[in-house]
């Protein structure tokens, strides 16, 4: 029989004496000091947020130029095509096949209404323009479409885009009604009207990202920050702060021919990007590809220790 020590009695062990309460105390600060020290140095800048009243107030030519043109519907918006309208011919395509096309309209906007009338409708109005929103109701689609596109013609003939500076002409109720809704977005009404849908959260801000989006304002604040799509933007941070670096993959395509110059752009790098992915997943099934690994014997190297203890192991 195989000798056994006897146990030691507990009371032979050291003891000290250990406040459990102070060591947490002492996590904790020191956490929350290396915390905050890091976010200092490392963190992004808290960005005060892009919101419709903010551009009204800092922007409001752009702003007024920009709901003219929902109201003509020729805004960015108004001639994207699927999944907003059925825009003939607007649709993005990977030669003849319309991927907008094939996906539809989804979400259906219509700027004149969505961005302007119905917002006007919905908030309080002055006499002059309960009588421009009845106007513009009574009237032809033609005769619509005449006012918004001289009025937003006209703001483009205008010094600095400047209201007024617009000379007279045959504007019809248009001019009331974008003046209207520039004294809702800048008093932040415009932003609830646009994310209203109907829920207790309010959590869909497509339209008023479209809004923003269809002006120069949000350009050049992202431009700013070297997000725009020729700086490789795509990010969450912003300035020189680092993104997410998984994404230079889908920005690399956009700075180089044929896609940097295509207006299919969007269409051609999504399907390059599907081929790619669809090879990275059949690496295992290619020939030749898939005994890279093997040749290079890079797996020698990761597993060094491995094989080092096995060579160690067969010495005689």
């Amino acid at each position: 029989m195989p000798r056994r020590d006897p146990v030691p009695d507990s009371g032979a062990f050291p003891k000290r004496p250990y406040d459990l309460v102070k060591e947490f105390a002492v996590a904790l600060l020191v956490t929350v000091v290396l915390t905050v020290g890091l976010a200092a140095v490392f963190s992004s800048p808290d960005e005060e947020p892009v919101t419709l009243a903010r551009w009204a107030r800092v922007a409001p030519n752009d702003f007024t130029a920009t709901a003219a043109a929902e109201l003509a519907g020729t805004s960015g918006t108004a001639q994207y095509g699927p999944p907003y309208n059925n825009t003939p011919g607007a649709g993005q395509k990977i030669g003849p096949m319309s991927l907008q096309d094939a996906a539809g309209v989804t979400i259906p906007i219509n700027t004149a209404r969505d961005f302007v009338l119905r917002p006007l409708t919905a908030a309080p109005k002055s006499a002059s323009v309960s009588d421009g929103l009845a106007a513009w109701r009574t009237a032809s689609a033609s005769r619509q479409q005449q006012w918004a596109t001289a009025y937003a013609d006209a703001l483009g003939k205008a010094p600095g885009g400047d209201p007024a500076q617009v000379p007279p002409g045959d504007y019809g109720p248009v001019p009331v009604l974008i003046s209207r809704l520039l004294e809702l977005a800048r008093a932040g009404a415009l932003d609830g009207e646009l994310v209203a849908a109907g829920h207790f959260y309010q959590t869909d801000y497509t339209k008023p990202l479209l809004f923003l989006g269809d002006g120069s304002y949000l350009e050049d604040q992202a431009r700013a920050r070297h997000l725009a799509g020729d700086q490789w933007g795509m990010m969450n941070e912003t300035g020189n702060y680092p993104g997410q670096p998984w994404l230079w993959l889908y920005t690399l395509w956009y700075q180089i021919e044929p896609f940097s110059s295509s207006g299919n752009a969007d269409a051609l790098v999504w399907g390059l990007m599907a081929l790619l992915t669809l090879a990275f997943i059949l690496v295992p099934f290619i020939p030749g590809v898939r005994s890279i690994p093997r040749w290079s014997g890079v797996y020698r190297l990761v597993w060094r220790d491995y094989y080092r203890s096995h060579r160690s192991a067969r010495r005689p």
